[in-house]
């Protein structure tokens, strides 16, 4: 269980969804670069876990560690189009509604590279905010940035604040 959203300024979790990374021959770069770029935007980082590629084991621990959160999960690989990249998938199967604004702006923010590739899609489930970002360094931060402005504010609104 994640404690609830004690932070003035948030609570984050970061989920690394990756086979290499849970085999141990990749090394979790992306995972550090988005718990490093929280942490500087002032989220404090409640967890960290790192998961098997798959529906399943996506869908799993978005539900675990959506319940009774109150802040940002923000995962990082497996939005590709390779036979394993089924972070999407599992992540619909979590949500209870989709926030495509979020996903789209995050897939904006490289028109030109790799980020029209993006499967990714965000949503929320319960207070807590969850989006996708992709598995290499440079793409996790670059999509985050693209968003990281209103995600203070769309975690008070899962909390009920009143919109102003």
């Amino acid at each position: 269980m994640v404690p609830m959203n004690n932070s003035p300024r948030g609570s984050a979790i970061v989920v690394t969804v990756s086979d290499g990374v849970m085999a141990g021959t990749r090394e979790d770069r992306s995972g550090d670069a988005l718990a490093t770029r929280l942490m500087e935007a002032g989220w404090v980082i409640a967890a960290r876990r790192q998961i098997p590629d798959g529906i399943d084991a996506v869908r799993e621990a978005l539900i675990e560690l959506a319940e009774g959160f109150s802040g940002v999960i923000v995962t990082t690989g497996g939005t590709g189009f390779g036979p394993r990249d089924l972070t999407p998938e599992g992540t619909r199967e979590a949500i209870e509604r989709e926030a495509p604004g979020l996903a789209e702006a995050m897939r904006l923010c490289n028109p030109d590279g790799l980020g029209r590739l993006s499967r990714a899609i965000a949503g929320t489930r319960g207070q807590a905010l969850i989006l996708n970002t992709p598995g290499s360094t440079k793409g996790t931060v670059e999509t985050l940035e693209a968003v990281i402005d209103v995600l203070h504010h769309a975690v008070d609104l899962l909390a009920g604040a009143r919109p102003h």
